[in-house]
């Protein structure tokens, strides 16, 4: 495992030094759910929901949390994101899990530091903003499995969720 680099010597934060790193393609990819009442689900993909097209919305939202994160994230880069995607599965309730809502985000940049912060900041905005959009009829909503699935790009080379 390699050491923090978000610490000097004497052990203070600080922002990473990427001034030599050379710029590489960079893609990261993160994943996470919302677990939800049928009803509120049914809601979403009927286009119901007093405040508007909830996947829609909550699209643009992860997006713009994508192009924030370094405002969000004291000790993050603010980078020149070359492209951000976000989608959406809806998902009945089964035996094995309550209804929910999945959200894959991707970032891609070519810079000298990688974009995972970024991915990881639209899935949970983009989650967020559907929890805020259906709070009025389902207060007991949970984000869960928010996680890095994949990068790409960098002197650490590609990383892969198992």
């Amino acid at each position: 495992m390699s050491e923090l680099t978000h610490f000097d010597s004497e052990g203070h934060a600080h922002m990473v030094d990427v001034a030599a790193k050379p710029a590489t393609h960079r893609i990261a990819v993160a994943h996470g759910r919302i677990d939800m009442l049928p009803g509120t689900l049914a809601l979403i993909q009927s286009g119901s929901v007093k405040k508007g097209d909830v996947l829609g919305i909550a699209r643009i939202a992860g997006i713009q949390g994508a192009k924030k994160t370094s405002d969000l994230i004291p000790l993050c880069h603010p980078l020149a994101l070359t492209r951000v995607a976000v989608a959406f599965e809806t998902h009945a309730q089964d035996a094995a899990s309550p209804a929910h809502v999945t959200c894959t985000a991707t970032a891609e940049t070519i810079g000298p530091t990688g974009v995972e912060m970024e991915a990881l900041t639209a899935v949970q905005v983009a989650l967020l903003t559907i929890y805020d959009m259906c709070k009025a009829v389902d207060r007991g909503m949970t984000i869960t499995g928010v996680r890095l699935l994949e990068k790409h790009g960098g002197k650490s080379g590609s990383f892969v969720q198992p």
